[in-house]
């Protein structure tokens, strides 16, 4: 078994509460030191109580799975014998109402663009098939309940 921890903290400070008026940023703290500036999605919690600038858990979500299926992406690449020089993912999130009518995530669409150096360039069979292993493998993608589709683009 292994554990994974986060930090989250948020203060009040001087503003009022019950009006639901207050600010939703926050702070993540990971065990490297890494601090990241949080908040809801403006998109959940208008302005100003949202803070654009700082990632909101939707996207959090999203980027996991994007970046647990390229962190396998490039190791079964390298296990195959192909040299990945730049991977690029502009992945997608969608929320809507899921079966039982509750807001979820209910698809993730990822995007990779890849670019291949060294002699060997994989055929679309086996650039397809690393992307299946890599999500196979992707224990974030394993533990939600969104579908996850992978569009390579290359």
């Amino acid at each position: 078994m292994q554990q994974f921890e986060a930090t989250i903290a948020w203060r009040r400070g001087a503003q009022p509460f019950t009006d639901q008026r207050y600010s939703r940023l926050h702070q993540w703290m990971f065990d490297g030191g890494l601090q990241i500036p949080a908040s809801s999605s403006p998109l959940s919690v208008p302005l100003p109580m949202s803070d654009p600038a700082a990632v909101d858990p939707e996207e959090a979500l999203v980027a996991a799975v994007s970046s647990c299926h390229m962190l396998f992406f490039l190791s079964i690449a390298a296990q195959r014998g192909f040299t990945v020089d730049d991977y690029r993912d502009q992945a997608i999130g969608i929320m809507d109402k899921n079966a039982d009518g509750k807001l979820a995530m209910t698809s993730i669409t990822l995007r990779p663009a890849i670019a291949f150096g060294g002699g060997r360039r994989p055929q679309r069979a086996e650039l397809d098939a690393i992307h299946h292993a890599a999500h196979q493998r992707c224990y974030i993608a394993n533990s939600i309940k969104a579908d996850v589709a992978i569009e390579a683009v290359s």
